[in-house]
């Protein structure tokens, strides 16, 4: 899914350009449909892109800012910090206050008194960063992947109570498990919770199956943690030196990997992606994939 903006329209270079006509944005969808992620209005996989041409009209909320896609639903999140989701919400992972499935994007009426500035999406579970450090989850809770100190489900955001006196930066969620990154906060930056077995909680040299609580991860004490990235049972990690870290299951047949490890290379990276069986990394000369990095 993509989310482009008309730089003729953006601009606002026309004569008589309106507001709502420079904020006019379009958003496009592919791939599998059938729980209405794609917002086409039908229930059907699409092998080319889509104009989306129910997108709701984001005068008002600003330009979408980021997109993320979980197993089956989407989180748009606007440049004013509001959030909109569709698709699957069998677990409430759209948080709308039922676990009922949307064809079209509908806001998610309860952040609404918060500034959204950072969302992530999971298999079937979905988190929120407000401007103000605090994080909130929903969804499917049955692995602990909310965080809430329990394996129950919530159809609407709800705060997750460990971090309140931390300043949470970012979320990452995967299939089953969530890692958390927090603001200026040596020795303690990166927290997992959920399923934990195949590593990708970083929490122990053993495996674990699921844990509710939020643990540190471990190997990073030493480390300036920039970004988080999780999916499938992986997890991912860039330093601000440019550095790669992975652990959870392995990729191309490798071993599973329980503990924060440091990826060797000589490049220095900027972003990482993860898929469910690959991962992509980005630096300034170029994109490598996991096998082609050295």
């Amino acid at each position: 899914m993509e989310a482009n903006q008309e730089g003729e329209e953006v601009t606002g270079t026309r004569t008589g350009q309106s507001e709502e006509q420079k904020l006019l944005q379009r958003v496009w969808s592919w791939g599998a449909g059938t729980d209405g992620q794609l917002s086409t209005g039908k229930l059907e996989d699409e092998n080319l892109p889509q104009l989306l041409l129910h997108f709701p009209n984001l005068s008002s909320a600003g330009t979408v800012s980021m997109l993320a896609c979980g197993g089956a639903h989407v989180i748009a999140l606007t440049s004013a910090g509001k959030v909109l989701t569709w698709g699957r919400g069998t677990s409430g992972q759209l948080g709308h206050g039922e676990m009922l499935s949307s064809l079209d994007p509908q806001p998610v009426n309860f952040l609404d008194c918060y500034v959204i500035t950072h969302v992530s999406a999971g298999w079937s579970h979905s988190g929120f960063v407000s401007d103000t450090g605090s994080l909130f989850t929903c969804g499917d809770g049955s692995f602990g992947q909310l965080g809430h100190g329990d394996y129950e489900s919530h159809c609407v955001p709800v705060q997750v109570s460990y971090f309140i006196n931390g300043h949470v930066e970012q979320i990452a969620c995967g299939m089953r498990h969530s890692l958390v990154l927090l603001k200026d906060c040596a020795g303690k930056q990166i927290y997992g919770f959920g399923s934990g077995k195949r590593g990708q909680l970083g929490i122990s040299r053993d495996k674990v199956k699921s844990i509710c609580v939020p643990q540190v991860v471990h190997g990073v004490e030493d480390i300036e943690i920039i970004s988080i990235c999780a999916n499938g049972d992986h997890s991912a990690a860039l330093s601000v030196d440019g550095k790669l870290h992975l652990w959870g299951r392995g990729f191309a047949g490798t071993s599973d990997v329980l503990t924060l490890q440091h990826f060797v290379s000589s490049l220095k990276f900027c972003k990482v992606a993860l898929g469910w069986n690959h991962a992509l990394a980005l630096t300034g000369t170029g994109i490598f994939t996991l096998a082609d990095i050295s």
